[in-house]
């Protein structure tokens, strides 16, 4: 234990110190106190539990402005914590660009959760990452790349978006349309990249790039944008399918028939998905199983159980999935 050997006592000493136990001297609470300071070890009942209990305690932290995105994370991962006995703890992250309070982090640390899982886009949150290294918490971040000291479960993004774009171009499109997702998350940046892949290789095909958020609100916004060009997109793919079902909604404003006037795709197939008028064509992210993987994996690091080669990205596979929403031009 760092503290112990920063204070010079015994685990079992610096266990009643921090728990209030009598039989430990004022000088050596002083120096424990003063290496729990210096270290900036958060007091924290995980370590308790780990010998005492069989319960398993994990940190769920979620964000996300997408409530089918989040239904399908949320269900993905309470029915793998059920299947193994795991208790969940939920914390509400960032919203509206303000950050996490530190005070329910706090809590959250202290309460006895063994590790975190970080629906996306808190895989990608700085000061959060950094909060949680340093309370020493093991972590899995859905949706994110390259997160030190993490694991990371997502799909192939860039691939996933590449094959959609094909998709539309081998239905005739020329004119495509593109909005963005969150530019703060590296997904989002994978699945341009993948859209120009895509484009660059078919000549004549142009392109209009919006920026939305992955939120609905945006997508109006991103779609009002790309249809009022002089020439519009004949076929429009959004970074989610909440854009995707904005463009949709936008469309039937505009009196404009989809997919007979303008073809529309989305990413993720969530729900919504398939309670708009036409359905969407969309890349099927596993969202539930994302996170329930994520879940598998925290609960074997935990343990000390990883299997070898288990660090880095967990990659799962995506599907392109066709509905009434796209069609040949």
């Amino acid at each position: 234990m760092d503290v112990a050997a920063k204070a010079g006592v015994s685990p079992m000493t610096v266990s009643r110190v921090i728990n209030g136990r009598t039989g430990v001297g004022p000088d050596t609470r002083k120096a424990v106190a003063a290496a729990i300071e210096i270290l900036g070890y958060t007091p924290n009942v995980a370590a308790r539990s780990l010998v005492t209990s069989t319960e398993l305690r994990i940190g769920v932290i979620y964000s996300n402005p997408s409530a089918a995105f989040m239904s399908d994370f949320l269900t993905g991962v309470y029915e793998e914590a059920s299947a193994r006995g795991a208790h969940l703890i939920l914390l509400k992250g960032e919203q509206g660009g303000r950050a996490l309070e530190p005070a329910a982090l706090g809590s959250l640390i202290a309460s006895g959760v063994l590790g975190v899982i970080l629906a996306p886009p808190l895989g990608e949150s700085p000061g959060l990452l950094e909060a949680l290294r340093k309370a020493r918490l093991p972590m899995a971040a859905v949706g994110a790349y390259d997160v030190e000291g993490a694991i990371c479960v997502r799909i192939d993004d860039r691939r996933a978006a590449y094959e959609m774009t094909r998709e539309l171009i081998d239905l005739g499109h020329r004119r495509l349309g593109f909005i963005l997702g969150n530019p703060d998350q590296a997904a989002s940046a994978e699945r341009l990249a993948g859209f120009h892949a895509a484009v660059r290789e078919t000549d004549g095909v142009t392109t209009a790039i919006a920026q939305g958020d992955f939120s609905f609100t945006s997508g109006l916004a991103a779609a009002e944008q790309l249809l009022d060009a002089a020439q519009p997109p004949t076929a429009i793919f959004a970074s989610n399918d909440d854009m995707a079902a904005a463009v949709v909604s936008v469309a039937h404003r505009r009196h404009l028939d989809v997919p007979g006037e303008l073809t529309v795709a989305g990413f993720d197939d969530t729900s919504a998905a398939v309670t708009l008028w036409p359905p969407l064509t969309t890349v099927r992210q596993p969202v539930r199983k994302l996170a329930a993987e994520a879940l598998g994996l925290l609960t074997a690091r935990i343990a000390g159980v990883e299997p070898p080669g288990a660090g880095g990205d967990r990659v799962l596979d995506h599907e392109i999935v066709t509905r009434l929403s796209a069609s040949r031009l």
